[in-house]
């Protein structure tokens, strides 16, 4: 069992960064695919960012060219650089592990808040 503890958010201006991470209680070397979500009230959970094994990444257009997500296997971590932040991306992001290989694997943190002021 994994656990996944996400940190890093908190209240920022427009326009300003965050940099989440998601630490893992073991190794993540074994996750083939590692996301990002987040969820804003009254809305359902959406995917914001992937990382799969060997470094491709692919984004929400709604984060594009505004979010990098990253991986450091060494460091059982996994960050997401927001940059250029709006009033929209006001939500509680989380991370999530997946391993497809038997024995396969799921797992979520839970949940770090992102507030961005106007």
């Amino acid at each position: 069992q994994v656990q996944l503890v996400e940190s890093g958010g908190g209240l920022v201006q427009a326009g300003g960064s965050l940099r989440l991470s998601c630490a893992a209680s073991g190794s993540i070397f074994s996750f083939n695919v590692m996301r990002w979500y987040r969820q804003a009230p009254g809305k359902q959970r959406e995917l914001v960012a992937t990382i799969i094994i060997g470094g491709s990444t692919n984004y929400a257009d709604s984060v594009k060219g505004r979010f990098t997500i990253s991986r450091d296997n060494a460091k059982n971590t996994m960050f997401l650089q927001m940059n250029s932040l709006k009033p929209e991306d006001t939500a509680v992001y989380y991370c999530r592990a997946i391993r497809s290989q038997t024995p396969t694997a799921d797992y979520w943190g839970q949940g770090t808040q992102v507030t961005v002021s106007s």
